[in-house]
């Protein structure tokens, strides 16, 4: 069968984070059992472009999947949302390259987590709360240590089965907007929690916790323990998704 790549987008809050699992709803789950339905019950697998976790939003996401030839994408993409939670939205659909693969092919990920520095009800789903003032200028000098390939053991979910820490970030900083700020990361992939444990030491730099040279020290000790604590999931975005073509 031919393979078809999709772009979409999800609200994470209700969802314990992309990948199936045996006891809790996830993001693939969901989309599995709605792609079957359309296909007379029959099983369909679909393969994400990474992991999310519990709360973490995608405002970007691709995934493939095997399917019979779909002849009319804008009427499939309209049969398939009207199925699919509100919270998750198809964006696109076209037919690739059977060698062409949602994980394995994509050349770099972005992601963005948003701060709101004024209490606002209507922000509180999708960014976090932090009213201290925070230093962005020391704020982004840290940001600055962590560009290059580098070992982000650090900066990582303890125990994991990925087989080496080394990642490539090709850009990282913090951005002031109306709202609050956010911090944009860019690389060629991302070890679990990294982002989150990145942004809660980076924040710390801010609130004079940590000086920004710190970052060399925590990320040359190989150890979770001498960063500081991940934010909470909700303010999390999977931003982008890149391939080569």
């Amino acid at each position: 069968m031919p393979r078809y790549f999709f772009e979409l987008a999800y609200d994470g809050t209700d969802f314990f984070g992309w990948q199936r699992q045996p006891n809790a709803i996830s993001v693939q789950e969901v989309i599995e059992a709605n792609l079957s339905k359309i296909h007379s019950n029959s099983p369909i697998k679909v393969v994400g472009c990474g992991r999310t976790d519990t709360g973490v939003h995608a405002y970007h996401y691709v995934l493939h999947a095997e399917l019979p030839e779909i002849t009319d994408p804008d009427k499939f993409l309209f049969k398939l949302n009207r199925m699919l939670p509100e919270s998750i939205a198809m964006k696109s659909v076209q037919q690739v390259d059977t060698e062409k693969h949602a994980r394995f092919s994509a050349t770099k990920r972005t992601y963005r987590y948003f701060i709101h520095q004024s209490k606002d009800p209507f922000e509180r789903r999708y960014s976090w709360y932090v009213p201290q003032e925070l230093n962005i200028n020391q704020m982004n000098e840290g940001a600055k240590l962590l560009l290059g390939k580098k070992d982000f053991t650090s900066l990582s979910k303890l125990h994991t089965d990925v087989k080496t820490n080394i990642c490539d970030v090709a850009s990282a900083r913090w951005i002031k907007t109306d709202q609050g700020l956010f911090f944009e990361i860019s690389a060629d992939r991302f070890l679990r929690n990294m982002v989150r444990a990145t942004v809660g030491t980076l924040i710390d730099i801010g609130l004079g916790k940590l000086e920004a040279k710190d970052i060399e020290r925590i990320l040359a000790v190989k150890d979770r323990q001498a960063a500081s604590t991940s934010v909470p999931a909700h303010g999390l975005f999977l931003w982008k998704i890149e391939y080569d073509d």
